[in-house]
């Protein structure tokens, strides 16, 4: 009988040892908060057409920032200007359980069938930057890229009222390459129709690229006919019509006219080669853009200040303005705004020659 009694009282030593040590692996603080679950975090599929631009990365770099400090969680996918690689890529963000895409759309009618699939889930779509055509996304936030067109014709025209004209449109894909265009042709129109202005002619840069703009240049240079001025679709393509000209000895003399606020491209206006650009604020676009996708992922209303028709509906369009920039104003814009730095600007010019802060 005394040997049953060791025996159980064994028995229920260990089975209270087990259950102490249990206990202690749960033990925390009382005021401490529960960690939440990982489904809880906020996540934003963030598809970018490309990086090969300047300012794409600045705008990677401030919406991924912005959206981490308010607590979201950013997939970010490049699609290198491959429409096909961006539908495999948009896909790849959904499967993911993403609470919102983030589009910028390689081509603007194809994209159309991405911004579908997510919807047919759930999910809330942003167009940024570009417009996805015929999709009726849930909010396009931009420049007013008509504008865009506008102050780059009004530029163009102010230093050369009259004489041979070749336009160096964006990518046929972009959206935005249409509304540039439709913005600086109605400053042109009337010149264009009384004749002070001869349109030599016009080209669609595949893709953006900088070696397909310097092949089109290069074309319209060995024509022989004499360009007075050159409204590129952005400083990329700015610069390779200047590199053309400057092998003809003929940088400066020709009005060029780009877009986007580059730093190479504020370096040459500065420098006297590029005659203006126009600087559109990214960090307003970006940090916009991430907290609107943070308001729609937690179910709210973002509040547009306008919309704009995407070929079948009317969506909500969040519109920032463009800024004209010249050589007469670049501290007072992109110096001011620290855009870009004055010394990196100012590089290639006499410290005496900069301007007074």
């Amino acid at each position: 009988m005394c040997e049953k009694n060791r025996l159980l009282k064994l028995i229920t030593a260990l089975i209270l040892s087990v259950s102490l040590l249990a206990g202690c692996g749960e033990s925390r603080p009382e005021s401490a908060e529960p960690s939440q679950p990982e489904t809880d975090k906020i996540v934003i599929g963030f598809a970018m057409d490309t990086l090969v631009h300047e300012r794409w990365l600045r705008d990677r770099d401030i919406f991924v920032a912005t959206a981490r400090e308010m607590g979201a969680e950013v997939i970010l996918q490049i699609a290198y200007s491959d429409s096909r690689e961006q539908e495999r890529q948009v896909q790849y963000l959904l499967d993911q359980g993403i609470d919102v895409l983030v589009l910028i759309p390689h081509d603007a009618v194809s994209a159309a069938a991405m911004v579908k699939k997510a919807k047919d889930r759930g999910i809330k779509v942003i167009s940024y930057d570009r417009l996805v055509k015929n999709a009726n996304v849930d909010l396009y936030i931009s420049f007013d890229n008509v504008k865009v067109g506008e102050l780059m014709g009004q530029a163009a025209v102010s230093q050369t009222p009259e004489g041979n004209y070749l336009l160096l449109n964006g990518s046929e894909g972009d959206n935005n390459s249409a509304m540039f265009r439709d913005g600086y042709m109605s400053v042109l129109g009337e010149g264009i129709k009384s004749g002070s202005i001869q349109l030599l002619g016009e080209t669609w840069v595949v893709d953006w690229l900088y070696e397909n703009a310097l092949a089109d240049m290069q074309k319209a240079v060995d024509s022989g006919t004499e360009i007075d001025a050159v409204i590129a679709g952005n400083d990329t393509l700015a610069s390779a019509a200047i590199h053309v000209l400057a092998e003809k000895r003929l940088a400066g003399a020709v009005t060029v006219v780009g877009h986007d606020a580059d730093l190479d491209g504020c370096q040459r206006v500065v420098e006297g080669t590029q005659y203006a650009t126009i600087y559109k604020p990214i960090d307003i676009e970006a940090t916009k853009g991430a907290e609107f996708a943070v308001t729609l992922a937690k179910g709210g209303l973002v509040q547009a200040n306008d919309t704009i028709y995407d070929g079948r509906y009317e969506v909500p369009f969040y519109k920032i303005d463009p800024i004209l920039v010249t050589k007469e104003n670049m501290a007072d814009t992109i110096i001011k705004d620290q855009f870009h730095r004055m010394e990196d600007v100012y590089m290639n010019i006499p410290k005496d020659e900069w301007p007074v802060q």
